[in-house]
């Protein structure tokens, strides 16, 4: 099996190949541990898990190592603790929870390794004091900046030329810059601020030092793919793999770029200005299950920008809740459905996947439609959220759709008697059912209506109630805004 990624550098989708065969490695862009995740970043976290469940799927768990960062030193940081007064270290260490809370709640998997900056400062300066010595950095005003001219190669990420971004830089550049472009790789520390020692003094790590470093330290020179949101890869993953290729030209960094969309809300940009800035813990907090926040983050093709509404959140949440009823407690398959699968590896293609799991439902396969939607997170037992009473009316209500279903495939089958049997069983049960000029069934509970007698209706039917091969389809009430219904081939679908 054959995964293949969209490339951010070459522009093109490219096989994933190993550096080490049979065993797959991964770096994302973590958070800066000052505030709450809001949903914007909530997103690579959910789009990386579903490629490290993948890894998984392919590779086996134990060959998979996934590393995202926790970015502990940053002056939005040291900002936050001289505005609270707090120490640096509770901030950190309290925002750190949050994020693992949040997260975990979204049913995000812990990575493999979640390395802090602050535990990687040394390996930082000896990346730092081999840029000086190879002649891409230089020391200024008690800082080290990363010489962009001096490595050729520079734009190449963001196919933007050096020129066209000098003329573009703003005017207030630093006076110890050589260039404008030239990015900090150390920079000094007051008495104030978090420092360590350096052959150039007191002082802290530059942002863009700190992947570079980290990644080497756990993955290695050479890695496989390196993840993080569309708006990293300028400035911030450019300048990782500038100073990277200068520190080890041997090395090959990240073979792969992956980069996901932008996140909007209701159209417009998320700005605490425009009131549309919302956290993850905001929407928790509001009764939004985790997995539907997951769900949508995974209906729009990770690649593209996501516009998050309230519509998308209410559909979501009508999904899940009829799979979950649909689901039930069936034990999954061995592995997924491989139509799903196909679409995971053609660049974790998610929205096609969720259709696979459409077709599933469809099919009634719960063993394969349980194992596939695992692989994207969803209906694990530990995402929660629900009230029971929603899982409880829709598996009811996915019962009576099998037993309409069952009618329309006996119909088609010109099994009259059978068809009979099963509408006269629905209305004793008080179960109306009206077949459509269009095509398509539809039914509605009277006030009558007595859910022991379901029993009776599916006591009427001996085998599945849609099979391949037929024109019979089930056309799901999540699909919809009106009640469920039933196509007997040819008809509309509402």
């Amino acid at each position: 099996m054959e995964i293949r990624l969209y490339d951010t550098l070459t522009r093109r989708k490219v096989a994933l190949d190993p550096v080490e065969p049979g065993r797959a490695s991964m770096y994302v862009c973590g958070p800066t541990v000052y505030d709450r995740a809001h949903i914007g970043n909530a997103r690579p976290a959910v789009v990386f898990d579903v490629l490290f469940r993948l890894l998984r799927h392919t590779y086996g768990e134990a060959n998979v190592t996934y590393v995202r960062n926790v970015t502990d030193v940053d002056d939005k940081i040291n900002a936050r603790a001289r505005a609270s007064g707090r120490p640096i270290g509770e901030i950190t260490a309290e925002t750190t929870r949050w994020y693992h809370e949040d997260m975990a709640a979204l049913g995000v998997l812990r990575p493999t390794v979640e390395p802090r900056a602050t535990e990687h400062v040394a390996e930082m300066i000896a990346m730092i004091a081999l840029l000086i010595e190879r002649g891409h950095a230089y020391v200024a005003e008690g800082h080290v900046l990363f010489a962009v001219a001096s490595y050729p190669g520079y734009g190449r990420l963001a196919r933007r030329s050096l020129e066209d971004m000098r003329a573009g830089a703003r005017v207030d550049v630093a006076p110890y810059k050589r260039d404008p472009m030239d990015f900090v790789l150390w920079k000094p520390s007051d008495p104030d601020t978090p420092g360590w020692d350096s052959p150039w003094g007191r002082g802290r790590p530059g942002w863009h030092i700190e992947c570079s470093a980290m990644a080497r330290r756990h993955l290695g020179g050479t890695f496989d793919v390196h993840g993080g949101g569309i708006d990293l890869a300028f400035p911030h993953h450019e300048n990782e793999l500038a100073q990277s290729a200068c520190a080890h030209p041997d090395e090959g960094f990240a073979r792969i770029w992956m980069h996901n969309g932008m996140l909007n809300v209701e159209g417009e940009k998320m700005s605490k200005s425009l009131g549309n800035f919302f956290t993850v813990r905001d929407l928790l907090d509001r009764g939004v299950p985790g997995e539907v926040i997951r769900f949508v983050l995974l209906s729009t093709h990770y690649s593209q920008p996501l516009d998050w509404t309230e519509r998308r959140v209410a559909e979501a949440r009508r999904t899940l809740v009829r799979w979950r009823a649909f689901a039930g407690q069936s034990e999954p398959a061995p592995i997924p459905d491989s139509e799903f699968i196909d679409a995971l590896v053609d660049d974790l293609n998610t929205p096609k996947a969720i259709t696979s799991l459409y077709r599933l439902l469809v099919m009634g396969d719960r063993r394969a439609f349980s194992a596939s939607a695992h692989i994207l997170g969803l209906l694990t037992p530990s995402l929660g959220g629900w009230e029971s009473t929603e899982i409880s009316d829709l598996r009811l209500n996915n019962r009576i759709m099998r037993a309409v279903a069952a009618r329309a495939m006996a119909r088609e089958e010109r099994n009259f008697a059978l068809a009979d049997a099963i509408r006269n069983a629905l209305v004793l049960a008080g179960i109306e059912v009206n077949d459509k000029p269009e095509g398509y069934t539809q039914w509605e509970l009277k006030a009558e209506f007595d859910p022991t007698k379901i029993e009776n209706v599916e006591a009427l039917i001996v085998r599945e109630p849609v099979f391949p091969g037929t024109d019979v389809r089930v056309i799901p009430s999540f699909m919809t805004d009106d009640e469920p219904n039933v196509s007997t081939g040819g008809g509309g679908t509402k």
